[in-house]
């Protein structure tokens, strides 16, 4: 059964990797470095302070900044542990996709997925009350979790494991930030 879920994956990978060509490739090569969101995240840090504020803004930053260290080392620990080879370094499929860019390090599972999932549902709970249309900011771990596959980096159950433990650290975090207004700021509430 597990050897059926593994070989479905990298049929899977090699399917939507197969999918791009190459005048795309600048844009998903870009989407998938974190800095180059950077104007984004900008963006957002802004529509934060506007609602919530300067202190409750930093507060919310220094959970983000958390959840982040969470995902990394969370993901860094299972990523050692599991020792899957990501898709550019495994030899099976390697010369079936197209690679654009190459890491040592293992693949299973997303700390990109992870991060990026994990950020946003943060956010979106907390904001969601302000902004009808907030729920597209979905689009950014979405856009930023595919860009993995095209440039042949990971597989999609690496993502889509990113995504539900990013979802349920997101989740958490949210609940231990709520916690922590209601008991220590309780005119940020």
């Amino acid at each position: 059964m597990f050897e059926k879920i593994i070989q479905f994956d990298r049929e899977l990978l090699v399917y939507l990797n197969n999918l791009g060509s190459t005048p795309f490739d600048y844009f998903w090569v870009l989407a998938t470095h974190q800095k180059n969101w950077t104007p984004v995240f900008l963006i957002m840090l802004l529509v934060i302070f506007y609602k919530k504020g300067l202190k409750n803004t930093l507060i919310i930053v220094l959970f983000i900044s958390l959840i982040v260290f969470a995902g990394d080392q969370m993901a860094n620990l299972v990523k050692n542990t599991v020792q899957r080879l990501r898709p550019c370094n495994d030899l099976d499929i390697k010369n079936t996709i197209r690679i654009l860019h190459n890491t040592p390090t293992f693949s299973y599972f997303s700390g990109h997925a992870t991060n990026s999932m994990s950020t946003t549902l943060f956010v979106f709970l907390i904001m969601k009350r302000y902004y009808k249309y907030l729920f597209l900011i979905f689009l950014w771990p979405l856009i930023f979790a595919y860009s993995r596959i095209y440039v042949g980096v990971h597989f999609p159950l690496d993502i889509l494991s990113g995504y539900l433990f990013g979802a349920f650290l997101g989740f958490t975090f949210y609940k231990i930030y709520g916690f922590v207004l209601e008991k220590y700021f309780p005119d940020f509430v």
